[in-house]
């Protein structure tokens, strides 16, 4: 694993409506492949216990076509009002990251890519924010690495298999004919209908920050595509299961509108894991036109609030047996 120098990402110049904490592109060789990340500059940022504490870690990990310059707005905004110190990763094939060979994909394989970008920049324990496919990687990271997750956000995830389970028109319409496309289509239909969710609130901000990687992502589109087939094979109750038993704290929110992601799967995930859905405004894509609302829900609304005082609790109790850790080793 050996560094590369931070490329000239597009985005970068700092306008009036942007965080004051800003996301510093860089990249990293993990076997042989380029990892592209970003990671705010806050770098005097310290704990919930004043100037001297070490800070608390997050990584915002993105959904599937998506890559980490689309969740800068909102990481910049966690890293100025929270204080944390955040890292987007941009996993195999999106955002300019190298794709993975086909026989190399898993959900093991996207968490361990998570690890190593952590690992590179020497992140503490963290805080995983994952959307979508990143929640079912958070998930992942979070049952392989329990005593380095602080807290785990799960957001409109699809890390059981409810979300495969499509109803509706066009599934009823086409499951006759072509039943193995039936699932896939609706799928498409449900992005389709979320696209417009996009355009809530600053249309020129959000668009600026999305269409870099999806430019990107177009041109790798055929190495990524066993990424969704993996997707839509897998099931990681279990892990989940296992997450909810460590103690880790889950906070499960889910876009009202949401239909790439259903009511269903967020039943099945908090039925599994104890908790209950915080249900926010938009649809599946709700924190790409809102960045300002995962900082909002975490200062302001209750279920944020008690998750955030978990993670600090937990922080605290990480930071007293580190010390003592290192004198032993």
């Amino acid at each position: 694993m050996s560094p590369e120098p931070p490329g000239r990402w597009p985005g970068l110049r700092r306008r009036v409506n942007e965080p004051a904490a800003r996301m510093v592109p860089g990249a990293v060789r993990v076997d042989g492949r380029r990892v592209r990340f970003a990671v705010s500059d806050n770098e005097a940022a310290h704990g919930p216990d004043g100037p001297g504490s070490p800070p608390v870690w997050a990584v915002n990990i993105h959904g599937y076509f998506a890559a980490g310059g689309m969740y800068w707005r909102e990481s910049g905004r966690l890293a100025e009002k929270l204080g944390w110190r955040v890292v987007n990763p941009s996993l195999a094939g999106f955002g300019g990251s190298d794709p993975l060979e086909w026989h190399e994909v898993s959900m093991q394989a996207l968490a361990d890519q998570v690890a190593s970008v952590l690992a590179h920049l020497g992140a503490g324990p963290v805080v995983l924010l994952g959307h979508s496919m990143g929640a079912a990687v958070a998930i992942q990271y979070a049952h392989d690495h329990p005593d380095a997750a602080l807290g785990v956000i799960y957001r409109d995830g699809v890390a059981t298999p409810a979300w495969k389970n499509r109803r509706g028109v066009l599934p009823a319409a086409l499951g006759r004919l072509l039943p193995d496309m039936a699932p896939m289509a609706d799928m498409v239909a449900a992005v389709l209908l979320d696209l417009p969710d996009l355009m809530v609130g600053r249309l020129h901000s959000t668009v600026r920050s999305v269409l870099p990687d999806v430019r990107r992502n177009l041109r790798t589109m055929a190495h990524t595509l066993p990424i969704a087939t993996m997707l839509m094979a897998s099931d990681l109750s279990r892990a989940v299961d296992a997450v909810a038993a460590h103690g880790i704290p889950i906070l499960s929110e889910w876009g009202c509108f949401d239909r790439v992601t259903t009511a269903a799967a967020a039943a099945e995930f908090a039925g599994r894991t104890g908790t209950t859905t915080l249900w926010v405004p938009g649809g599946h894509s709700w924190m790409l036109a809102r960045p300002y609302g995962q900082t909002d829900v975490l200062r302001h609304v209750p279920a944020g609030r008690a998750f955030l005082a978990r993670v600090e609790h937990r922080h605290r109790a990480m930071a007293d047996v580190r010390p003592a850790l290192r004198a032993v080793n």
